[in-house]
């Protein structure tokens, strides 16, 4: 299945890209989690898995658009899972993909 990333609008394989939902259970603001499972309840957005695309997607203030939300969202929990995700793929790959990735 094809998705669309709401942060750069690349069309991309929905197994490439990060399900986000609105956590409603927090009692002060609705957050924005990322759901890499894909079987949150309620309506997702698909972002690709980097903070690149993530910092696109608020400037156009795409994300509460996609979710169909009004007001302020949080995405501190987002930002962390990005952050873990993109230190695991680093040492996963180790220094040598990253410099294959910089060519």
């Amino acid at each position: 299945m094809i998705r669309t990333c709401v942060g750069c609008g690349l069309r991309a394989a929905k197994r490439d890209l990060l399900r986000i939902v609105v956590d409603h259970t927090t009692a002060a603001d609705a957050e924005i989690v990322a759901d890499p499972a894909a079987r949150s309840p309620g309506r997702g957005a698909y972002l690709h898995p980097s903070l690149d695309c993530l910092e696109r997607a608020r400037r156009r203030r795409a994300i509460p658009r996609a979710l169909r939300v009004a007001g302020p969202l949080g995405d501190e929990a987002l930002v962390t899972y990005l952050t873990a995700r993109a230190e695991q793929d680093a040492r996963r790959d180790g220094p040598a993909a990253v410099r294959r990735r910089a060519r």
